[in-house]
C-alpha cells in the first residue's frame, strides 16, 4: 500500500510538471499558440444557430450551481457506502482542484491573440474552470462507485466532461490549452488524494470484505465501447455528408488532431483511475 501511495505521488508530481510545461507552451511558444488558435477556430466553426442552444446548455453543466449539487451528492454516496476516507478524498479533489484553477486564472491572466471572427477569450482563462469542474466530478464519481461499476462510470464521466468542454470550446469561451490545463489540475489533485487514501489505509487498515479484482479486459471494455460509439457517430455523419465532412477536416486538420487529443486525455485520465482502483 505504501508503494502504491509513493507511485501515486510520483504521478501527481508528473502531472504538476506537465501543467507547468503546458503553461510555457500556451503563453510563450509561437507554434503552440498558433495550434491553439487553429484548434479553437475549428471548434467555433461548428457553432451553428440550430445547435447553439444545445451547446450552451451542455456547457453550463459545469456552472457552480450544478457542480455544487453534484459534489454534495458524491460525498453523500461515499458516506452512505461507509467510506469516510473516500468522502474526504472526494471533497479534497473537488475543492482543491477547483480552488487551484480559480487561483491560477487571475494569477496567470494574459491576453492572447484572438481567433479570426472571434472576440478575445478572457485574459483570466487558463486553466478552464468548466473543464476542471466537469472532470473533477467524473473522477470523483469513479472513486465513490463500487469496484465493478468503476470502468462504466469512468467512461460515462469522461463522456460528460468531454461533452462539456467541447461545447464551451465551440462557444469560444476558452482556448483548447485552457481545457487541457484544467484536466491536468484535476489529474494532479486526484493522484494526491488517492495517495493520501492509500497511505492512510496502510497506517490504519480498515476491516472490509475482500472483493475479486476487476480483470483488465473488463476494465477497458467500457472505454473501448465509448470510443467506438464516438467513432461510429463520426462515420455516420461522414456517410451522410461526405463532401462537407471531408472538406471541413481538410480545412481544419489541426482541429481534428486537437479534438482527438482532448477526448483521449479526458477518457484516459478517468480510465487510468478505474484501472488503478480495480483491485
Amino acid at each position: 500500500m505504501r508503494r502504491r501511495a509513493r507511485l501515486s505521488l510520483l504521478c501527481a508530481g508528473f502531472g504538476a510538471g506537465l501543467l507547468v510545461l503546458l503553461h510555457q507552451l500556451a503563453f510563450h511558444s509561437a507554434w503552440a499558440q498558433a495550434a491553439d488558435r487553429n484548434v479553437l477556430h475549428g471548434f467555433t466553426d461548428l457553432n451553428r444557430p440550430r445547435i447553439h442552444s444545445l451547446l450552451n446548455g451542455i456547457a453550463h453543466l459545469g456552472d457552480p450551481k450544478p457542480f455544487t449539487l453534484l459534489s454534495l451528492a458524491l460525498v453523500a454516496v461515499a458516506l452512505l457506502r461507509h467510506r469516510p476516507r473516500v468522502a474526504v478524498a472526494v471533497a479534497a479533489i473537488l475543492a482543491g482542484a477547483n480552488v487551484t484553477t480559480q487561483i491560477l486564472k487571475p494569477a496567470l491572466a494574459q491576453i492572447r491573440a484572438p481567433v479570426d471572427g472571434l472576440a478575445h477569450v478572457a485574459a483570466a482563462s487558463w486553466p478552464s474552470g468548466h473543464a476542471t469542474a466537469s472532470l473533477s466530478l467524473a473522477m470523483c464519481a469513479v472513486l465513490v462507485a463500487p469496484a465493478r461499476m468503476r470502468p462504466a462510470v469512468a467512461a460515462a464521466g469522461a463522456a460528460f466532461s468531454v461533452a462539456v468542454t467541447f461545447s464551451l470550446l465551440s462557444l469560444g469561451w476558452h482556448f483548447p490549452s485552457d481545457v487541457v490545463g484544467g484536466y491536468l489540475v484535476v489529474g494532479t489533485w486526484t493522484a494526491l488524494a488517492v495517495a493520501a487514501v492509500w497511505a492512510s489505509e496502510a497506517r490504519w487498515p480498515r476491516r472490509a470484505q475482500p472483493t475479486a479484482p476487476v480483470a483488465v479486459r473488463d476494465a477497458v471494455r467500457p472505454a473501448l465501447a465509448t470510443a467506438a460509439a464516438a467513432l461510429g457517430l463520426g462515420v455516420f455523419i461522414a456517410a451522410a455528408r461526405p463532401g462537407a465532412v471531408a472538406g471541413y477536416a481538410q480545412e481544419h486538420t489541426t482541429f481534428v488532431v486537437g479534438a482527438g487529443v482532448i477526448a483521449a486525455l479526458g477518457l484516459g485520465l478517468a480510465m487510468a483511475l478505474a484501472l488503478t482502483l480495480r483491485r
